[in-house]
């Protein structure tokens, strides 16, 4: 009995490691219709690399490169999660107004290269290379350089 327990266990870790990280392309047009309007909306002129789907096990996201290096991932329903400009820094209208209004404060000649986000925190990365995270109060929690 416990052979065969064990046999069970192996065989779905086994198709769960297969399953997991499978990257399909996939054209703009098929992203749901809330990454398609904020591609739109703040990426308008960029031209689009690479369109990815990830598919895990419990889970859906998708991720746009663009020709510049610059990436937005978005999750199932289309929400932003992640974007990063390393160039021109991210789109002003899409950082928080208080996490602006700190690295404005504090680091006044930084841009803000990536900025992600989820259930928990927000995380900005700085052209000065400090990275600081943010609670959804936005209180600063943690500094890294």
């Amino acid at each position: 009995m416990k052979k065969l327990f064990l046999a069970v266990v192996a065989m779905f870790a086994m198709s769960s490691v297969a399953m997991a990280d499978n990257d399909k392309p996939v054209q703009v047009n098929q992203l749901p219709a809330q990454a398609q309007t904020f591609l739109q909306t703040y990426f308008k002129d960029a031209k689009v690399a690479l369109a990815t789907q990830e598919t895990e096990l419990f889970s859906k996201s998708y991720d746009v490169v663009f020709n510049t290096g610059d990436k937005v991932e978005f999750d199932k329903s289309g929400q932003w999660t992640e974007v990063r400009c390393r160039q021109t820094g991210v789109p002003a209208q899409i950082v928080p107004a208080q996490i602006a209004e700190y690295v404005k404060t504090n680091y006044p000649d930084a841009l803000i290269l990536q900025i992600e986000r989820d259930s928990r925190e927000w995380e900005v990365k700085l052209s000065n290379r400090w990275e600081i995270t943010f609670n959804n109060q936005f209180q600063v929690i943690d500094i890294d350089d």
